[in-house]
């Protein structure tokens, strides 16, 4: 049962303790038929990724406790998680952002606002290099 759609059945979480760019996020997600788990800061993360193993998480940097930096570093420090890859949401677009995320094993580094069009690009692109 070949389904067209590359994304469907795809589990992303999206980590972001702003209720709007979970929900923009969880729309064009659940558009593009991706299973959708939202956490609101990483330690919230940090509990549900075991149970929901997603296929990609797309982690804010700025967040209150545990910021982007330090979830994303938890998660690649994680043997079951290592090789999850790890998008970084920003609305800062600098160098020193970008390899601070490098620095601690995130894969790709969006900038907010994104749109729904990158934010599908960035899915699809992790999931054919994990396919």
């Amino acid at each position: 049962m070949a389904d067209h759609n590359p994304l469907s059945g795809v589990k992303v979480m999206v980590i972001d303790d702003s209720n709007t760019i979970r929900r923009s996020a969880e729309i064009f997600l659940l558009q593009a038929g991706c299973t959708v788990i939202l956490a609101e800061d990483g330690f919230d993360a940090l509990a549900k990724i075991t149970d929901h193993h997603p296929d990609l998480v797309f982690v804010d940097i700025m967040m209150p406790r545990l910021d982007g930096y330090q979830t994303c570093a938890l998660i690649k420090k994680n043997a079951k998680f290592s090789s999850t890859p790890v998008v970084m949401l920003s609305s800062k677009d600098g160098l020193f952002d970008r390899a601070r995320g490098r620095m601690v094993g995130s894969d790709q580094y969006l900038t907010k606002p994104f749109t729904k069009e990158s934010l599908l690009k960035a899915v699809a692109a992790h999931v054919k290099a994990a396919a």
